[in-house]
């Protein structure tokens, strides 16, 4: 598609972080040109963004598609609470509709909020459902198979044997990794270290290098965790993961609140990526992570709503205003300003998925990933000497995304959604979960 988007605040967050005013061009599904007043000879579509905002499209490093059915089954609980009386007895009653159904009820909500690229984790079953609404939405998105084989109080159903859940992760990679030119991508999903043999992380770390995929974990998000993986293994969460091979720069890791010194060492001597959730982190009274140390020490750093029962939404400009004030009463107002989180949000989730070059800022080459917002409104104003940053990470709100472009494809416009079908999800999301909890 041919599409010219004309006369926008244009926010690059390029190398300079460049904010211009012009048009874009889009071709298929990259960025062909950016400047004033550009002549496209007869564009499929014209997009008039006179006063309006276009920035890249949010990254969001940790999602969980499966659980969106879950949202406000799992209230006011920690989280080994949370996983054992509430999520994993509803993951395990998951069938191939509800995953699919949750799946495009996540998806709706990211696109409409201005997300374009998600990492998830999926269950330990029907991920194949999952990977179909991911191709039907138009989403961008590393997505992976749940890996689980050991654990206590995890009901049956979830209960895998090492070479099944190895076995299927692989045959799932093999169909869906770099699917549709490489919109999809596959990352092995081991769920924690708690839920893991040792074998099981062995044969990822083997796997991840073969194919050279990532893999995507929680580590160190819950004290309780780190004294099980402490008791089972004599060692933390993350010097574990780096003593079987796995702490290297194909890896995502989810939260990493609780650390100690040498863990952070790692972290930043392996090049690890660490997406920071703070909704979910606050909401499950897990801590705060450190992510002033981190920046300090440019660690690679992003963002992740985690899933909608520990949120309970899935929006990156809630993420981006928590990360920013949770950190000010203790180290300061400057310590995570408006343009640190708001780069965690693109350039940063891009280069946590090893995709900086094609996604995460608006330049020419790249591709066409980005949110059209529109900032005309009563909480935006006035915007006379204000930061344009600034105003989208303390003041906007996801209402304000009236437009989202996906690989060139238009998938929202003016707050239409037009890869699905939005009264049919939310009939069949209503549907999915009354059947799920009949049966727990």
């Amino acid at each position: 598609m041919n599409i010219l988007i004309k006369n926008a605040q244009i926010i690059t967050m390029n190398k300079e972080e460049e904010i211009i005013t012009g048009d874009i061009h889009i071709v298929d599904d990259l960025i062909k040109n950016i400047g004033p007043d550009l002549t496209v000879q007869q564009p499929d579509k014209i997009i008039d963004a006179t006063g309006k905002t276009v920035i890249p499209g949010f990254v969001q490093t940790h999602i969980h598609l499966c659980q969106t059915v879950f949202r406000g089954q799992g209230d006011d609980l920690e989280l080994m609470d949370w996983l054992k009386q509430r999520i994993w007895p509803l993951e395990a009653a998951h069938d191939e509709e509800s995953i699919y159904y949750s799946a495009m009820l996540g998806i709706g909500e990211l696109i409409q909020s201005g997300t374009t690229t998600i990492v998830d984790m999926e269950t330990v079953h029907h991920t194949e459902y999952a990977f179909k609404a991911i191709a039907e939405s138009g989403i961008r998105a590393l997505s992976g198979k749940v890996m689980m084989d050991k654990g206590d109080e995890v009901p049956l159903p979830l209960q895998e044997n090492t070479e099944r859940s190895i076995r299927e992760s692989v045959d799932l990679l093999e169909k869906w990794h770099n699917y549709d030119e490489g919109r999809i991508k596959y990352a092995f999903s081991p769920r924690f270290v708690v839920s893991c043999t040792e074998q099981l992380l062995r044969e990822v770390q083997s796997l991840s290098e073969y194919y050279n995929v990532m893999v995507h974990t929680h580590a160190s998000e819950n004290r309780g965790e780190i004294d099980i993986v402490q008791k089972e293994t004599g060692m933390r969460n993350i010097v574990y993961l780096d003593h079987l091979g796995l702490a290297n720069n194909r890896l995502i890791l989810a939260h990493c609140i609780w650390l100690d010194e040498e863990e952070k060492r790692i972290i930043r001597e392996k090049g690890v990526h660490v997406s920071h959730c703070p909704g979910s982190n606050l909401k499950l009274a897990s801590g705060i992570a450190d992510t002033p140390y981190m920046v300090n020490e440019q660690v690679s750093l992003s963002l992740g709503a985690d899933g909608a029962p520990c949120n309970n939404n899935l929006d990156m400009f809630n993420e981006m205003r928590l990360a920013a004030l949770i950190q000010k009463p203790v180290h300061g107002p400057t310590s995570m300003d408006a343009h640190t989180v708001f780069k965690m949000a693109t350039i940063g989730g891009a280069k946590a998925v090893g995709m900086e070059n094609e996604i995460g800022s608006i330049e020419i080459g790249k591709k066409a990933d980005m949110a059209i917002l529109n900032l005309q409104e009563f909480h935006t104003y006035p915007s006379y000497g204000v930061d344009p940053i600034s105003r989208i990470v303390y003041s906007a709100t996801r209402a304000d995304v009236v437009t989202t472009i996906i690989n060139g494809q238009i998938v929202m416009e003016n707050r239409i959604m037009k890869s699905i079908n939005k009264k049919a999800i939310l009939t069949e999301a209503n549907h999915s979960i009354k059947r799920l909890l009949g049966r727990i």
